[in-house]
C-alpha cells in the first residue's frame, strides 16, 4: 500500500541535455516543505533535487542504491541502528534494501542520484 504522502514528488525531466540548470532559481521559486524535481536524466541515471523540511517515511528500495548529497542545510538519514548526518558538500549512498528515513528539521537543498527505475517513496 502506498504511504499516504504530502509530498510533491516530480517524475518528469525538468531538463534536456545540454540545458542550463539553476539550482539557485529553482531553489528560489520554490515554496513547499517537501519539493522533489527529476533535473536531468544521464544514461540510465537520473539527478533530482529535493528542496526539505520535515520528514519523511519509512522505506527502502530493494532493487536500487540512492545516493544523497547535500547542497544547504544539514540532512539526516536515519537507519535502524543509526543515524547519518550530512552537512553541505556531504554525501552518501544508501545500499539497496536498506530500510531509511531521510529528515531536515530545517530546510535543505540536495541531489539525489539514482536508476530511472526507482521509486521515491520505496518498494
Amino acid at each position: 500500500m502506498e504511504p499516504k504522502t504530502n509530498y510533491n514528488i516530480n517524475l518528469d525531466i525538468k531538463y534536456g541535455h545540454l540545458e542550463l540548470i539553476d539550482v539557485p532559481e529553482i531553489v528560489k521559486g520554490c515554496k513547499e516543505k517537501w519539493f522533489n524535481q527529476t533535473l536531468t536524466q544521464v544514461n540510465d541515471i537520473i539527478v533530482r533535487i529535493g528542496i526539505v523540511q520535515g520528514e519523511f517515511h519509512w522505506h527502502k528500495h530493494d532493487q536500487d542504491d540512492e545516493f544523497f548529497f547535500v547542497l544547504s542545510g544539514k540532512l539526516f538519514i536515519d537507519l535502524e541502528d543509526r543515524t547519518i548526518e550530512l552537512e553541505k558538500d556531504q554525501g552518501v549512498t544508501i545500499t539497496k534494501g536498506v530500510k531509511h528515513r531521510p529528515r531536515a528539521p530545517e530546510k535543505v537543498v540536495m541531489l539525489m542520484v539514482e536508476t530511472a527505475e526507482i521509486k521515491p517513496t520505496g518498494d
